[in-house]
C-alpha cells in the first residue's frame, strides 16, 4: 500500500488552485438557474457566456504535458 521510499511525489490538489478557467461564468449561470428554477430559457446569456469560455480553453491550443507526478518519474528514471 503506501509509495515506496525516494520517488518524487506532488500533491496535485495543493496546486488546483492555481488556475480555474471560466469559474466566474459557470458561478454566474448555476445562481441563474437558480434563482430562475433550472429554467434555461432565462439563462440563456449565461449559459452561451460559459459556452464561449470553454471553447477558448480547448485542449487543441495547447500541448499535454500530462500530469506532473508523471513529468517527476519520467526526469527520476534518467538520474538513476
Amino acid at each position: 500500500m503506501g509509495r515506496k521510499a525516494g520517488t518524487l511525489f506532488i500533491n496535485p490538489k495543493r496546486f488546483g488552485s492555481l488556475h480555474k478557467p471560466c469559474m466566474k461564468e459557470m458561478a454566474m449561470l448555476l445562481n441563474c438557474m437558480a434563482a430562475n428554477h433550472s429554467d434555461m430559457e432565462a439563462c440563456a446569456r449565461q449559459k452561451e457566456l460559459l459556452n464561449a469560455c470553454m471553447d477558448s480553453q480547448s485542449k487543441k491550443n495547447r500541448k499535454s504535458w500530462g500530469s506532473i507526478n508523471y513529468q517527476l518519474q519520467r526526469f527520476n528514471r534518467g538520474r538513476k
